[in-house]
């Protein structure tokens, strides 16, 4: 019988155990194991098993790692193997402290997982010299937990983000636990302490389960750790307050810490499965579970050198990253390294030929249950196609451009809610946000799914079901990591979110990038399903909540990203936004930005030529321009749904006053497709470019966000001495939709201006059609100010040219 799912009564049978002499004794060789091999990493690139005197040339030039919190991490890892044998756990290991990276590629080096995808670094001696030499060394792996370690979902390069992955981990993997083990440092972190949180959202009926490990080891870099220095007490109160029974297991002496740690995560688990049994046998909803979490109380450092030099290091900062920092120089350190090596008593734990003896290896699980084994932390192989709806069968109607109006984002909540609807069954897809899905128009998913809570409920709420696929929580680090989780364990997902805020998870974006390109390039990493932002509430339509709520920059930051990873894409309608939502939420190993607003505007193009449109990532709006079978004497381009219209309107006033003037107008969807081909996937060659834009013609681009960024993206064009961007600059305040386009100059008047500037052509001859557009940016500041409202001429606006 599935464990997850065994019933109450024989869950409530599975009794605390304790650890015969067997037993602990296998559990204690796996930890020296572990240990061994970590301190090997960090100081030597020869002599692995000691097997001559230890010399300094033995010793690595540069000595990198993280040797403090690394015996701790080792410790669970061995207590976690032992439970999922004993319990028959599908189980999966989430690191928060940042520099675990060497007790980890121990682990799965003893495990054979880390042998399965790096054949070249073997189970024997020849092997172990491989792993002690590639760590933190020139072409090998890095000190951190990363891409390369098998069984990881979590990059340990920044702190805070653990628990928030664990969570979206355990989202609809109802035979899962997740251990996270949360670095005391790390705890201090504002993502690490709403994370939390994140039991009122897990449902166990329908969910894995979290272990949180508080692994309080009592100081990070060079200072203590808070929760490390506060009364047990205050501890237990803050970690009830949060709604966890804590278990404590603390100690030095590694004999009775075993005992400890052997008994309470027995006790945990039994605990787990009563929990997840109750509510799966349940008529009616169960109230919100206790979850169980442990706090380990371990010296910083554990098992390493007591002093150096006279001076305390276990159990202090100092044990932080190298105890032993002069080895090569120092004799006495090189000897005292050899006799901290030798405490581990490596001659009991690999043999002749440097494999692990039996003892080490018999606390491991075979299979798929080893923890770098399994398929939950290479998402990819778990990962199914989702069962898409054709975008063309929720596409708003257009008889012909500009006439009819849609809500973009509302529509695209009824094309999710069909997403929603057809992965009913298999609950492989979630809809993340920051308390938005309403606010930003997608709350047709309400009629298939809820937002899922576990908390209290009132006869006022609305949309709250404990088995939900909507994740809200007024946190955008939370919901990023929830998200990460689930796409990174095998699911799909879309993040909505304003546009102003999202900027919270930058550094979060920065992680999961760096994931994607490193796993891009280990065969044995399958693609997942990419990280999709939906990006609305956007600059030019926060009229109400003004300055603080503006600003474009976002794309600014992504597109800072390897182009391998990276996409961003401006669709100007619901229906361009249809098909580039259907393309993102296909698409693999990705960062998709769409950026779209969520106000009434115009439908350009229909389903079909939208999906063209979409496929090209830019073109010319053939409609809009009167160039005809001519070379145009301007250029119009517009990236985003308001600068389009902004376009077009001043294509429109330019036919109306200057007909002989030849206009064309392009459109870009796909923000890459302005790079050289040389530099994106998606981006254009020179020909292409020069065809759409021309090589010497007046280009004025209306963008969505800073300026700069298309000058970023063209700098190398033939043409881009000519070309001159309108965006955001800026400046902004709590006014009207139009008036901000007037405060950071890209409104159809000025368009109209820049161009009669540029092209030198016109002169004099277009004198008074400039001043009346000045004029109209008067009208414009002067009516405002006395209605509280857009002129009529714009608030009413359609695009109806003249023939």
């Amino acid at each position: 019988m599935n464990p997850a799912t065994r019933p109450l009564s024989e869950a409530a049978t599975l009794a605390p155990r304790t650890l015969d002499a067997d037993a602990a004794r296998e559990v204690d060789a796996l930890w020296r194991a572990a240990n061994y091999l970590t301190v090997g990493q960090i100081y030597l690139m020869d002599n692995p098993l000691l097997r001559e005197e230890l010399v300094s040339e033995h010793v690595k030039p540069r000595l990198l790692g993280h040797w403090g919190t690394s015996p701790g991490l080792n410790f669970v890892y061995a207590h976690l193997n032992r439970a999922i044998r004993a319990h028959e756990l599908n189980a999966m290991y989430v690191i928060g402290p940042g520099h675990g990276g060497p007790a980890l590629f121990a682990n799965t080096w003893l495990e054979g997982t880390y042998t399965e995808t790096e054949p070249g670094v073997t189970r024997d001696l020849d092997g172990m010299h491989r792993l002690f030499r590639q760590f933190s060394f020139p072409g090998g792996v890095p000190s951190h937990v990363a891409p390369q370690v098998p069984g990881s979902i979590h990059e340990g390069g920044e702190l805070g983000y653990s628990l928030a992955h664990a969570y979206g981990a355990a989202f609809d993997n109802p035979d899962l636990l997740v251990a996270c083990v949360v670095g005391d440092g790390e705890a201090e972190t504002g993502p690490l302490a709403t994370s939390w949180h994140a039991n009122k959202f897990l449902n166990p009926a329908t969910d894995g389960a979290v272990l949180p490990i508080l692994h309080l080891n009592g100081y990070k870099i060079a200072n203590p750790a808070v929760l490390a220095r506060i009364p047990r007490a205050e501890l237990d109160a803050l970690l009830r307050g949060y709604g966890y029974e804590p278990h404590y297991v603390e100690g030095h002496e590694p004999a009775a810490m075993h005992e400890l740690m052997a008994s309470t995560v027995d006790r945990v688990v039994t605990d787990i499965r009563a929990i997840q049994c109750e509510a799966r046998i349940s008529a009616t909803a169960p109230v919100r579970p206790r979850w169980p979490v442990i706090v380990l109380r371990t010296p910083k450092g554990w098992t390493g050198p007591s002093e150096v030099d006279g001076v305390k290091v276990e159990g202090t900062w100092r044990a932080h990253q190298v105890p032993l920092p002069g080895v090569r120089e120092n004799p006495e350190h090189l000897r005292q390294l050899e006799r901290w090596m030798r405490s581990y008593r490596p001659e009991e734990l690999f043999d002749l030929d440097g494999r692990p003896l039996a003892e080490v290896t018999a606390m491991i699980p075979v299979g798929d249950r080893r923890m770098g084994a399994t398929p939950h932390a290479n998402g990819g192989l778990l990962l199914r196609p989702l069962d898409l709806p054709d975008p063309r069968s929720h596409a708003a109607p257009c008889e012909r451009p500009g006439v009819t109006l849609s809500e973009p984002t509302r529509v695209l909540g009824r094309y999710l809610r069909e997403v929603i609807e057809r992965d009913s069954a298999r609950r492989d897809f979630r809809l993340f946000g920051p308390d938005e899905t309403a606010s930003n128009r997608l709350d047709a998913v309400y009629e298939v799914t809820g937002k899922q809570w576990t908390g209290e409920t009132l006869p006022v709420d609305e949309h709250l079901v404990r088995d939900g696929r909507v994740s809200e929580v007024l946190s955008e680090h939370l919901c990023q990591g929830w998200l990460e989780g689930y796409l990174l364990t095998g699911r799909h997902g879309l993040f909505s979110c304003y546009e102003a805020f999202v900027h919270i998870v930058d550094s979060m974006v920065n992680q999961h990038a760096k994931w994607l390109k490193i796993s891009r390039h280990l065969p044995w990493r399958r693609p997942i399903a990419s990280l999709n932002y939906l990006i609305t509430s956007h600059v030019w339509r926060q009229d109400n909540n003004g300055f603080s709520h503006q600003d474009p920059g976002f794309i600014d930051h992504v597109m800072n990203k390897k182009a391998e990873v990276v996409r961003v894409y401006l669709p100007p309608d619901t229906n361009t936004l249809l098909s580039v939502a259907a393309h993102c939420l296909a698409s693999r190993d990705y960062i998709n930005v769409i950026v779209a607003g969520k106000n009434d505007s115009p439908v350009w193009l229909d389903a079909d030529t939208a999906a063209l449109h979409c496929a090209r990532g830019a073109g010319i709006f053939t409609w809009a321009g009167n160039e005809g079978d001519n070379e145009p004497d301007v250029v119009l381009a517009c990236a985003g749904d308001v600068p389009t219209v902004e376009v077009l309107a001043a294509t429109s006033l330019l036919r109306q006053h200057l007909p002989w003037l030849r206009a064309r107008v392009v459109n870009v969807v796909d923000l890459m497709r302005l790079q050289p081909d040389t530099e994106h996937p998606h981006g254009m060659t020179d020909p292409e470019f020069d065809a759409l834009f021309t090589t010497h013609t007046p280009v004025i681009f209306a963008y969505h966000g800073y300026p700069w960024l298309i000058h970023r993206l063209t700098y190398r064009r033939t043409n881009h001495p000519n070309l001159h961007v309108r965006g955001y600059k800026e400046e902004g305040t709590t006014t009207t939709p139009f008036d901000m386009l007037v405060r950071n100059d890209m409104d159809r008047f000025q368009l109209v201006i820049d161009v009669i500037d540029r092209v030198t052509a016109l002169g004099p001859r277009a004198a008074a059609v400039r001043q009346q557009m000045t004029d109209a940016r008067q009208r414009h500041h002067v009516w405002i100010r006395e209605h509280g409202e857009d002129l009529p001429e714009v608030r009413d606006w359609t695009w109806n040219p003249p023939k």
